[in-house]
């Protein structure tokens, strides 16, 4: 089981992995405000998406 990053990873402009609301499982920018979630701190990206951030994407992956 992969370990979704916690708030503190996440800052505006990194690129991420989301996993959206209708692709999940079990059904601002952050929109989580707790540190941590167990499906992924949710976000809004600057394409209008929101999902819960599964891997943030560091250059060269």
């Amino acid at each position: 089981m992969v370990v979704p990053p916690l708030r503190s990873q996440i800052q505006p402009g990194v690129t991420v992995d989301i996993v959206q609301k209708q692709d999940q499982p079990t059904g601002r920018l952050m929109l989580t405000r707790s540190p941590s979630h167990p499906h992924g701190i949710k976000v809004r990206l600057t394409s209008g998406q929101v999902g819960r951030v599964q891997a943030v994407i560091t250059p060269g992956e």
